[in-house]
């Protein structure tokens, strides 16, 4: 079934070049270090031995920033070689790390592009984060006796039934890892049922990402901007979530101002032309300028400060849960005491998901009217959002520890 794939994505390559030129027509980035995704790169200049760590975009790279440091700490000797796949994600570990990691992209899974990656940069160990699977840069690891680790490993219902129909491939490959550490038991067990043997639960790494002292501060600033009016905060929001929030009227909330800030920065204009088409008073967080009172939204088209945003908010309701997308990162937000509102479709993070409204930090919204009256009721009862924060600090706290975990796994 390998050979099946590799033919299929060889043949697919020259769709990749195009691809790579659409998505650059709405974000510049996808044009520049192309050689990179076909396994070319530039002179590496030492020879300094290097632990090697994938995250995909801005959500892994973030959650994999406590492993990174305490990788740094433990192998002091070792450089970090970070690989992304998106020009955010990259963008992510240079604002994070600076010159202190070694950065690229992960080049296509065919063969010769992954052994030129691996010949040229010569990993002792390499760390894939969360559902990262490829299979013949998995084999190729294995090939050059590289230990490779799947780490903050999930695996939704969704994935774990398309991983199913190329049920062979899927065994072969997630046997071949040195190791998984899984964030839950469900996740441990879809992987298991797909052929992996060597699972662990060692928790989510999120819980482990302590706000940043800039970022608070700079959340400091923001809400001194924002005046006395209470704060609602739309985050990671999704490609037709902004719409049913101005549908059910969520910009019109008296003495208040609905924060929006769209996933994918390629969006920042669809959502600016969608409020200009509304007809509703907002401003750019890019315009970095006082926000007059009569401003009903603030389109937060900045990259780097969800921290912030979640900071200066009073309530915190999480993008790509309305619509199926899965649900973003809910964590964040606890991990500064603010209450969140959560949609239907939270299987990405499904377990911190239920677990903070077992704990009482989040309530459930099943639609955008039930979350326009929740999120009323939140906002008139000060009692419940205090009870609420405070769960929210709690929840944060009890569920760290995946970073230690993970580093006993690491061997090389």
């Amino acid at each position: 079934m390998r050979l099946i794939y590799t033919l299929l994505i060889t043949l697919a390559l020259p769709f990749a070049a195009v691809r790579l030129w659409w998505r650059a027509r709405r974000q510049l980035g996808y044009m520049q270090h192309v050689g990179e995704r076909f396994g070319h790169y530039p002179p590496r200049g030492d020879d300094t031995p290097l632990i090697w760590l994938h995250a995909v975009s801005v959500g892994e790279t973030r959650a994999a920033e406590p492993l990174i440091r305490a990788l740094m700490a433990e192998y002091p000797a070792h450089r970090i070689l970070l690989t992304h796949m998106t020009p955010t994600g990259r963008e992510t570990g240079e604002s994070l790390f600076g010159n202190g990691v070694l950065r690229c992209y992960l080049p296509y899974d065919y063969p010769r592009a992954v052994k030129r990656f691996l010949a040229h940069y010569r990993p002792k160990a390499g760390v894939l984060m969360e559902t990262e699977i490829w299979p013949n840069l998995v084999h190729a690891c294995k090939a050059r006796g590289v230990p490779l680790y799947l780490a903050n490993a999930r695996l939704s219902e969704k994935s774990f039934m398309r991983y199913q129909r190329v049920g062979g491939l899927s065994a072969d490959t997630l046997r071949a890892l040195t190791a998984i550490a899984a964030q839950s038991e469900d996740d441990a067990r879809r992987f298991r049922l797909l052929g992996a043997t060597n699972v662990s639960v060692t928790g989510n790494l999120k819980f482990d990402v302590a706000p940043s002292p800039i970022q608070l501060s700079l959340g400091e600033h923001l809400r001194e901007s924002f005046g006395a009016r209470r704060v609602l905060l739309a985050a990671s929001t999704r490609d037709g979530e902004e719409a049913l929030l101005l549908d059910h009227g969520l910009h019109e909330i008296p003495d208040a101002l609905l924060v929006i800030v769209p996933r994918h920065p390629q969006r920042f204009d669809e959502v600016a032309a969608l409020l200009k088409q509304r007809g509703i008073p907002f401003q750019r967080r890019s315009a970095n300028a006082a926000i007059p009172t009569d401003t009903r939204v603030l389109l937060g088209d900045s990259m780097g400060e969800m921290a912030a945003y979640y900071a200066a908010c009073d309530v915190a309701f999480i993008g790509g849960s309305l619509l199926p997308f899965g649900g973003q990162n809910l964590i964040e937000a606890c991990a500064v005491g603010k209450p969140v509102l959560l949609g239907p479709h939270t299987y990405n993070f499904a377990e911190a998901a239920e677990r903070a409204v077992a704990a009482g930090a989040a309530l459930r919204v099943m639609d955008g009217a039930d979350l326009q009256r929740k999120l009323s009721a939140l906002l008139g009862n000060p009692k419940l959002t205090q009870r609420m924060s405070a769960a929210a600090l709690a929840f944060s706290g009890e569920h760290g520890g995946a970073t230690r975990k993970i580093l006993a796994l690491i061997r090389f």
